[in-house]
């Protein structure tokens, strides 16, 4: 399992923590990250205004890969969207691969369709699987529960994930953190989106989406939420003491991504799976897993 880590744009400024506790668990799990220092946006934030560009800029990230030889391995979501997008356009419609790679021929790159992208998350359920990551399980998380937010994009558009999970009933990150120990909890519209594509049109509107999950998620009785978008942390953990601030309310729920639950699992400590970089504190929840090791 050797893959090219794309990393974006958001998880270098906003989501270290991510990053770090991939790399931490990436190792033991027999998963070889190679760093393509060239890798440049993936063209999401540009999909709804410019097509072309966007195309253009994942297919210039899909060259780098193919050049070393490697398929892509991504952390945030949005990134494993607008990439996969480009990569089966581009494996499917020759023309559109020809206009690209006149572009990319300007600066000594060629694309010839045969990358595959594949979220971090897919990889340890499909590539890792569970009886391996079962072998590396030190602590039991059992008295913790998890509330799970998938998201809009590791599953959508679903045609282009090959019949990966169900995008209307996912299960997967359920069974990844079911591995742990961790109670799952169940809460009404868990696969409604977090808000964050509005924040940048309507700030107090996608402040309200994310509060109706939180209040949800709270009321189910979750103890943290667990995701795998750097977009949705933001809104749930860099967010949350905005919104209880505007809505004069108190949530105090910690937000985890999942290798920074599974690390803690695997027995890494807190500055390891950079815990200490949570905006929402972390540290009295997981105090006690803490103490007995």
């Amino acid at each position: 399992m050797k893959y090219a880590l794309f990393l974006g744009c958001t998880i270098p400024a906003r989501g270290r923590n991510y990053e770090l506790s991939a790399r931490k668990i990436a190792q033991p799990l027999g998963i070889d990250i190679v760093d393509i220092e060239d890798f440049i946006c993936c063209g999401f934030p540009v999909k709804t205004s410019d097509m072309d560009a966007a195309m253009l800029l994942g297919g210039y990230n899909l060259a780098l890969a193919q050049q070393q030889g490697l398929d892509m391995c991504t952390l945030c979501s949005s990134c494993t969207s607008a990439l996969t997008e480009t990569a089966h356009h581009l494996s499917e419609d020759r023309t559109t691969r020809n206009l690209i790679n006149k572009r990319l021929n300007k600066v000594g790159l060629q694309y010839e369709g045969h990358v595959k992208v594949r979220h971090f998350a897919r990889v340890l359920f499909e590539e890792v699987g569970e009886a391996e990551i079962k072998k590396h399980i030190k602590r039991d998380l059992s008295d913790l529960k998890i509330a799970i937010h998938y998201g809009c994009h590791y599953l959508k558009p679903s045609e282009i994930y090959d019949g990966f999970d169900n995008a209307e009933n996912p299960n997967t990150l359920d069974t990844l953190i079911a591995l742990t120990g961790a109670e799952v909890v169940d809460y009404p519209g868990k696969n409604r989106c977090c808000g964050g594509p509005v924040l940048p049109v309507h700030e107090k509107t996608a402040m309200a989406v994310t509060k109706q999950k939180l209040d949800d998620i709270k009321t189910a009785g979750a103890d943290a939420i667990c995701l795998i978008c750097p977009f949705c942390s933001v809104m749930y953990d860099g967010n949350q003491k905005s919104i209880e601030s505007e809505f004069e309310t108190e949530y105090n729920l910690p937000v985890l991504y999942l290798p920074q639950l599974l690390g803690l699992a695997m027995g890494y400590d807190r500055k390891e799976l950079g815990l200490n970089m949570n905006v929402v504190k972390t540290k009295k929840l997981l105090a006690g897993y803490f103490e007995k090791t």
